[in-house]
């Protein structure tokens, strides 16, 4: 494999096969290697979810194609669940987008969550800011779908677009999901079909954030939606940009001690007793010189019992 720098240049030159091999870097141990090589970037970052079946793919190919009619550089993020035996993404992005993959201005990479808490996979903030430096003009994330952790989506995209189907009681398994607390905009996709209007009803009683409909198989409400989804950048601030920002850094924090090799070690001290939770918690949520020291020190009292 190229030197990271050698990756960089080549990507910055068009080749979209550099660009993927720096994401494959930045999903194992040279992150910080190919993060430290790069400039500060912003970009704008569009997040899709749903519950599986909506229609979340169908409708990111088609504002896909939207963006790339104004010759926007695209890149689509499609977070997959891990496999348990590989530890590699499931779900098949070049089938699902098949009429952009010989379009040199669009990258198309499956990245796995890999046993990330929430809906997203903890490399994605480091490849936002990679393809904010290579020079692209959008991201667009598709996560997981499965419900509660998808409301980490919010916290790298602006807008976050729900995608909700007619019928089937959608718009209340939406807001027992705790997507409709997420959803910066609504759209009610496949809207030909029966119970449409019925949705769209049902989600105003729910949300007051912008509904739309769409029929994103054939491009129907793709520019309406296009056009929501500006709106939203525009109106972005400061503010809502750190909250943002807070609520990623807390996330890939909350990753980093559930993978800690003193946590097992703690949780069988509080589990027998011989150490409180709260205790526990403050050593584990200190830096790791004073981690070592703090579990020195209890040690012993710990193994003595």
């Amino acid at each position: 494999m190229k030197d990271p720098a050698e990756l960089i240049a080549a990507a910055r030159g068009g080749s979209v096969r550099a660009a993927g091999r720096l994401l494959t870097l930045l999903e194992g141990e040279r992150r910080d290697e190919v993060l430290g090589l790069l400039e500060p970037a912003t970009i704008r970052v569009v997040g899709f979810t749903g519950p599986p079946g909506a229609g979340k793919s169908t409708t990111i190919a088609a504002v896909v194609t939207a963006y790339r009619t104004q010759e926007l550089r695209v890149a689509v993020l499609a977070v997959d669940p891990s496999s348990p035996y590989s530890g590699g993404a499931l779900l098949g992005d070049r089938i699902r987008m098949a009429a952009h993959i010989d379009d040199p201005q669009v990258l198309i990479r499956s990245m796995a969550t890999r046993g990330h808490l929430g809906g997203l996979s903890a490399a994605v903030p480091a490849a936002i800011r990679l393809l904010a430096a290579l020079a692209y003009d959008l991201v667009v994330i598709e996560s997981v779908g499965v419900g509660q952790s998808e409301i980490e989506i919010a916290a790298v995209a602006d807008p976050t677009v729900v995608v909700l189907t007619p019928g089937a009681g959608d718009a209340v398994q939406a807001a027992k999901a705790g997507l409709l607390e997420v959803a910066d905009l609504l759209v009610v996709n496949k809207a030909d079909r029966p119970g449409a209007e019925r949705t769209v009803r049902e989600l105003r009683a729910e949300s007051a954030v912008p509904i739309l409909t769409a029929v994103a198989a054939d491009g129907t409400g793709i520019p309406e939606l296009v056009a929501a989804i500006a709106a939203h950048h525009r109106a972005d601030t400061a503010d809502r940009r750190a909250a943002r920002a807070r609520s990623q850094i807390l996330s890939l924090v909350y990753t980093r001690l559930r993978s800690h090799p003193a946590l097992d070690f703690l949780a069988a001290a509080v589990a027998s007793g011989r150490c409180d939770p709260y205790t526990a918690a403050e050593i584990l949520s200190r830096g790791d010189g004073e981690l070592r020291h703090e579990l020195a020190a209890h040690v012993e009292d710990i193994a003595a019992g």
